[in-house]
């Protein structure tokens, strides 16, 4: 990706940083999918209560995510490369009384140095601009039989339709100029990298939406959104 693409995403993301406790703005759909990112993760641990669990929100945004965790007894650290998400994300935190380590860093040119029970990486890898070698990367801060949880967009004209003609452009469900087509990952090219880089168990589920019941569900079809789940061997 150029310096130019990496710049306009950064100033994309910047832009909506006041937006992400809205429920009805332009983040609604991460609102409204929340109870079932949470219910995934702990489906991955047996368990509904993650005390302790050393938990990694990589691409953490305004802190959706991080804030559940921490109220069900994980120690989670929070990281987002744009400081206004997590400036947003710390007041949040605060006014709720919840001890999350948020930092601003550029994860994909700056070093983690901490190892971690779990890393999420929900959305944020068909943002990237090299997301093989950032998987490549990710692998050294788990620790051994760490898990990986991942949620991506699938790359193929159905996906390219939902995603970005209807949800993006026509219904506004997500703002305009969030995805890049081109940049969208097939489940088999990122099982592949996966495999490649020591993962095991490797397991996918869709997310889909049913339009008559208005409401986000799993499902086994992963043409369009779709979570991923493996542990490091």
């Amino acid at each position: 990706m150029s310096f130019k693409l990496k710049r306009s995403e950064f100033d994309h993301f910047s832009g909506l940083a006041s937006e992400w406790w809205q429920k009805n703005g332009k983040f609604k759909t991460l609102h409204d999918i929340q109870p079932i990112r949470i219910k995934f993760i702990q489906e991955i641990f047996n368990k509904k209560n993650l005390e302790k669990i050393k938990i990694l929100d990589l691409g953490c945004g305004g802190g959706l995510i991080s804030e559940e965790l921490a109220k069900l007894g994980a120690n989670v650290t929070g990281i987002d490369f744009v400081k206004e998400n997590i400036h947003a994300a710390r007041i949040h935190a605060k006014q709720n009384n919840l001890k999350i380590n948020y930092k601003t860093l550029n994860f994909e040119k700056e070093r983690i140095n901490s190892k971690f029970d779990m890393i999420i990486i929900f959305e944020v890898l068909e943002h990237l601009s090299n997301w093989k070698y950032f998987l490549e990367k990710i692998q050294f801060n788990l620790n051994p039989n760490g898990k990986l949880i991942i949620s991506t967009i699938n790359r193929n004209l159905l996906s390219k339709l939902l995603t970005i003609d209807i949800a993006e452009n026509y219904l506004k469900w997500i703002p305009i100029n969030t995805h890049t087509y081109y940049k969208f990952i097939k489940p088999n090219e990122l099982e592949y990298i996966l495999r490649e880089n020591n993962f095991k168990n490797i397991k996918f589920k869709g997310l889909e939406y049913q339009p008559l019941k208005k409401e986000w569900r799993l499902s086994q079809m992963t043409r369009v959104n779709y979570f991923c789940s493996c542990k490091l061997n």
